[in-house]
């Protein structure tokens, strides 16, 4: 396995599902009558669970610092929290691996009847799983009666999941795989129904679907430009066509229903803007790929990848290799904004066991701090012993592994052949949250292990970040801009104080008063400090900050290329102006507003950053001045490059 992008060809996906199998370690029969689905005696994975602890009244866990970016050590293991449902008293269970991350991924199981939990997580080879990527498992268990139907379940299923999605326990990455057995399956459904954004990919064995109704009452609703709290509203052009609830993008695999699943199938089908007939694969069944012309939003960037299937296979709920199956399936993706469509994307997970990804640890300032290194095979192909870096900030509350999986800089450094080095954060409001601290030191500590340990060129070192990460490197650009030949970040602006300077996790530096260059991308319905445009007449932080880089530069707003902007991307969203060095076509500064998204980053404008930055590269002269070059072709043609005076 490798990070490369990989090649999913809808209807025949076996080649990419059995390579995750074997991966899994799995050999037993795919297959088995149904009689043995209940059958808690079908083998399975060795080590039993012991029983569930509960989390009713639990104090919250301790900070625990001796473990980098990983839930503290006390909340691993296997748990329960009960629910007050009408009176009746309701459970599901909690699966913490030994090594979880913070905010890690969960699959959420609504397990079968007839079953303990506990048995059915080691047999089934789902605790395995979830050990061998330290990640975590939340499990929705039937009634006293058994499974209900999906519209009786749904008070239960919000009040777990709700619990689930915030809690002081644990964090999650805030996307989710589902899997549901037998009667659990429909309610399961119905909540990935009601909250598709939120849902990676998921499975349903067993299944018997969702009545006709319940689907319609969401399939024309639609998705306007309301973004979470605290970020600006989006306004969309009139006549603006809003994205419906049965146009978001779900990869959707069906496995040996119990009953007619056609109305679910017809859903999830048009949600996927699959082609009219299915293609027969070995191990999903009949598979329905999304058309290679959809044009819908959550594929705009990763292509037409997804699916939906069935398979009429009778299987054992119990059988490793069917769960191996399944979680190939859904994890062969992952997904990216929960609160806002026009944001949301759906693409290829990041296999961060593959060749050239380390994930090290070093004390920072006394404390154990996490981060992540990839160096792609193109590295040493493109570059030989020079490769650039990219210094990586997550934005606040992200973990390494999170942003590195939800930006797809794996996809970028492949083809530019650029080391990232991914920085974890460490815990901040709670035991299992992080944020940014120590960033001076950290990279300081990481510059040195990189030139001494990694064939890097040091003139092209460059900082990108999202959110709280963006402001770390708008703040090494106004202070320490010597650090970094460039960079280029999104939806955290900082510009420096009336007393010109700024202040760096509570340490306050003078502004350098230095040109770099600087990329900088924000969504419309972004941060509040962040709002309308620098054209607009109104003085805000995107304005000073903005105003602060040209004016290092010897440039104002005037000397733009376009005030209108260039516009590009899928449903034309971004808008880009670029400022040149004065009497040359060398882009100092470049904006791009994406008109249609909130805050978060979307993977189409990771390229762009990428774009921006490899095209410079920076000395530090004997005089102390930096001298900065710029090379339109990011330096893959001798001779290109061009000097840019101080």
């Amino acid at each position: 396995m490798t990070l490369q992008r990989r090649t999913f060809v809808r209807g025949t996906a076996a080649a990419a599902l059995g390579a995750f199998v074997a991966h899994a370690g799995t050999a037993a029969a795919v297959a088995a009558p149904r009689p043995d689905r209940g059958n808690a005696g079908a083998g399975g994975p060795s080590g039993k669970l012991g029983p569930a602890t509960s989390l009713d009244g639990r104090p919250f866990p301790d900070y625990d610092f001796s473990r980098a970016n990983r839930l503290p050590a006390e909340m691993t293991g296997y748990w329960e929290k009960s629910f007050d449902v009408g009176g009746t008293t309701r459970t599901a269970k909690v699966y913490i691996s030994a090594d979880t991350p913070i905010r890690a991924y969960y699959t959420v199981i609504a397990v079968p009847e007839g079953t303990d939990t506990a048995s059915f997580l080691w047999k089934s080879g789902w605790r395995d799983i979830a050990d061998s990527r330290d990640e975590g498992l939340f499990v929705l268990e039937p009634g006293p009666g058994g499974w209900a139907s999906a519209e009786v379940e749904r008070q239960y299923v919000d009040a777990a999941m709700a619990f689930y999605q915030s809690n002081r326990y644990f964090s999650i990455f805030g996307e989710h795989y589902l899997v549901g057995y037998d009667g659990g399956a429909a309610p399961l459904e119905a909540w990935a129904v009601a909250h598709p954004l939120r849902v990676i990919a998921q499975a349903y064995l067993g299944s018997t679907g969702l009545p006709q109704d319940y689907l319609g009452s969401f399939a024309s609703r639609t998705f306007d430009g309301t973004t979470d709290a605290g970020y600006t509203t989006v306004t969309f052009p009139e006549g603006f066509p809003l994205i419906r609830y049965d146009e978001t993008v779900l990869p959707t695999w069906y496995i040996d229903p119990a009953a007619s699943v056609d109305a679910s199938l017809a859903y999830w089908r048009t949600a996927n803007d699959t082609v009219p007939t299915a293609v027969r694969d070995q191990t999903l069944g009949r598979v329905w790929s999304q058309s290679a012309d959809s044009q819908r939003w959550m594929t705009s960037h990763a292509g037409p990848i997804s699916q939906v299937a069935v398979s009429d296979r009778p299987v054992s709920y119990f059988n490793a290799r069917t769960t191996a199956q399944v979680d190939a399936f859904l994890t062969y993706y992952t997904r990216y904004e929960n609160f806002f469509a026009y944001g949301n994307a759906l693409f290829e997970r990041a296999d961060l066991s593959a060749p050239g990804v380390e994930i090290r640890t070093m004390l920072v300032d006394g404390d154990l701090r996490e981060y992540i290194v990839y160096v792609p095979a193109s590295a040493r192909q493109l570059w030989g012993s020079r490769a650039p870096v990219v210094f990586v900030w997550p934005g606040n509350t992200q973990t390494a592994r999170l942003f590195l999986d939800a930006t797809d800089w794996i996809s970028v450094a492949d083809d530019g052949g650029a080391v990232l080095v991914v920085i974890g954060e460490q815990y901040s409001a709670s035991s299992v949250s992080v944020s940014h601290t120590d960033s001076v030191v950290f990279f300081q500590q990481l510059r040195e292990v990189l030139l001494a340990e990694y064939d890097v060129d040091p003139t092209r070192f460059y900082s990108t970040g999202q959110s709280a990460g963006s402001m770390v490197s708008q703040r090494f650009a106004i202070a320490m801009p010597e650090y970094f030949a460039a960079v280029a970040a999104t939806s955290g602006g900082i510009a420096p104080t009336a007393a010109g300077t700024v202040n760096v996790e509570g340490v306050v530096y003078p502004a350098a008063n230095e040109p770099i260059p600087s990329y900088f991308v924000y969504g419309e319905g972004d941060l509040s400090n962040l709002r309308g445009t620098v054209w607009d007449g109104t003085t805000n932080t995107l304005d000073q900050m903005v105003a602060y880089h040209l004016a290092n530069n010897g440039l104002t707003l005037d000397d733009v290329e376009d005030r209108q902007g260039v516009v590009s991307g899928f449903q034309d969203r971004l808008r880009t102006w670029e400022w040149h060095q004065p009497g040359t076509d060398v882009p100092v500064y470049r904006l791009t507003l994406n008109e249609f998204r909130s805050h978060n980053t979307i993977p189409e404008e990771t390229p762009l950053l990428w774009d921006f930055l490899k095209s410079y590269r920076s000395e530090i002269a004997p005089d102390g001045q930096v001298v900065r070059w710029y090379s339109p072709s990011g330096f893959t043609v001798a001779g290109d490059e061009t000097q840019i005076l101080p």
